[in-house]
C-alpha cells in the first residue's frame, strides 16, 4: 500500500518532470524562432550559398500575422500599380574592402529612391551609423543601386521590401560587409522595428551586412541585429504602401524569394547632404 509520504514524492517527481517538458519545448520552439528570424532577412553574401527559409516562416508567423490590415500571399489579380522600368541595366561591381569613412558624421544625410512606384525619400542616421550611411553615399555615387529590383516582399510575420541586390536574387553584394551599427537605437522598443524604419539585411552572422537592405511598412517583431540607420518621409509610405497592396508571389522555388507583385525597380538612387 502506498503511504501518503510516497504519493506526495511521486507527486512531486510527476510535477517536476511536466516542468522539465514544457522548459525543453520552449527551449526547441525559441531556437527554431531564432533561426527562422535570422534567415527570413539574411542576406546572401558573394560567395555565400546560404539561402532564405521562407518554408519554415510561415508556420512560425501565423499568430502574429494581421489578415485585416496585410496583404495576401498568393498572387494578385490588381493590375501593376507601378510604371515600366527607366532604360538601362544595374551594375554588378565588386569592391574588395569597404570604403573609408570619408562623410560628414554631424551633418544630416538624405537617400532618394526614385522608384517606378514612386519616390521614397529616406532621412538617414550618418551620427548613430556613419560607417553604414558612407557605404551608401558610396555605392550610390557608383550608381551600384540605379536599375535594381526590389526582390522580396513579406507579408506574414514581419513586413518589409527588401532591395539593393544587383542580381535581384537576394545573393548579392558590394563585395565587402560593414559593421552592425546603431542596435540600441531607442526607436526599437520591445524587438519592433517600427513602420517607417531603414534597417540593414544580413546573413544572421554579425557585421555581414552588404549592400541589401529593408524598408519597414507595417510594425514587424524582429531580433535588434540589424542596423536601423534611416527612416522613410510620410510620402514614401505611401509608395510603400501601394507595394504591399499589391501582395507578394509564392515563394521562387530557387531562392526563395517572394518577390512583390508591383514591378519595383530603383531606377536612380542618390544620397546627399541636407
Amino acid at each position: 500500500m502506498v503511504t501518503q509520504e510516497q504519493r506526495k514524492r511521486q507527486l512531486a517527481r510527476e510535477k517536476f518532470l511536466r516542468q522539465q517538458q514544457r522548459r525543453t519545448a520552449a527551449r526547441r520552439k525559441a531556437r527554431m524562432r531564432n533561426s527562422v528570424l535570422a534567415s527570413v532577412l539574411g542576406v546572401v553574401l558573394v560567395g555565400s550559398l546560404a539561402l532564405y527559409t521562407s518554408g519554415v516562416l510561415k508556420e512560425d508567423d501565423k499568430s502574429s500575422a494581421s489578415s485585416d490590415t496585410t496583404p495576401s500571399a498568393a498572387p494578385s489579380k490588381a493590375p501593376d500599380p507601378c510604371d515600366k522600368p527607366a532604360a538601362g541595366k544595374a551594375k554588378k561591381a565588386s569592391w574588395k574592402k569597404e570604403p573609408a569613412v570619408t562623410i560628414d558624421k554631424s551633418a544630416p544625410y538624405t537617400m532618394k529612391l526614385a522608384t517606378t512606384c514612386g519616390e521614397i525619400d529616406l532621412a538617414l542616421k550618418a551620427s548613430a551609423a556613419p560607417h553604414t550611411v558612407n557605404s551608401f553615399a558610396f555605392l550610390a555615387d557608383k550608381g551600384f543601386f540605379d536599375h535594381t529590383k526590389c526582390h522580396r516582399l513579406t507579408t506574414q510575420g514581419i513586413y518589409v521590401l527588401q532591395c539593393g541586390d544587383p542580381t535581384g536574387t537576394g545573393s548579392g553584394g558590394p563585395g565587402y560587409t560593414i559593421p552592425d551599427e546603431n542596435l540600441k537605437d531607442k526607436s526599437l522598443k520591445n524587438d519592433i522595428y517600427p513602420a517607417g524604419t531603414v534597417a540593414m539585411a544580413n546573413t544572421g552572422q554579425p557585421h555581414s551586412g552588404g549592400s541589401q537592405f529593408f524598408l519597414v511598412y507595417q510594425d514587424s517583431k524582429l531580433p535588434p541585429s540589424y542596423t536601423p540607420f534611416g527612416t522613410v518621409s510620410a510620402s514614401g509610405m505611401k509608395v510603400l504602401k501601394k507595394i504591399a497592396a499589391a501582395g507578394a508571389q509564392p515563394a521562387d522555388p530557387t531562392t526563395q524569394n517572394t518577390a512583390p507583385n508591383a514591378t519595383v525597380v530603383i531606377n536612380k538612387a542618390t544620397v546627399t547632404k541636407s
